[in-house]
């Protein structure tokens, strides 16, 4: 892994294939905020895993404003009861949501592979009888 501490826009690009303007469009989501060198931006190493942690969710289907809910839960301050028990309501209502998704992802495949067996089927029944 890496040392480096500091990256250009050009690095992040080339690192998780993505392009410049993609990263500039999360900076103007408010996902990322690098820091400013002149007319460059400089990310750190936050940065660089924040970006990541996009990339990850939008695989995974979520939206930017979803995205920006769970950035929003890490870095949330802890500094009283009622933040804390807010926080953990938070985090139950997206875990729930996360595992009512994760079973729709199940159903979703065994239904992919049945029909994947009912098309072996009738390939193999077209070519018995070619």
């Amino acid at each position: 892994m890496s040392n480096q501490r500091q990256f250009t826009i050009s690095q992040l690009a080339t690192e998780f294939a993505i392009t410049t303007r993609s990263i500039r469009y999360y900076e103007d989501e408010g996902l990322l905020s690098p820091e400013r060198d002149a007319n460059q931006r400089i990310y750190s190493k936050h940065d660089k895993l924040r970006l990541k942690l996009i990339l990850r969710g939008k695989r995974l289907g979520f939206s930017l404003n979803e995205i920006r809910e769970l950035f929003n839960l890490y870095d949330a301050s802890l500094e009283s009861e009622q933040e804390v028990e807010l926080l953990m309501q938070m985090i139950a209502i997206k875990r729930s949501a996360l595992l009512r998704q994760q079973e729709d992802i199940q159903v979703v495949l065994m239904e992919l592979k049945s029909a994947e067996r009912r098309c072996s089927e009738a390939l193999a029944n077209i070519h018995s009888t070619s």
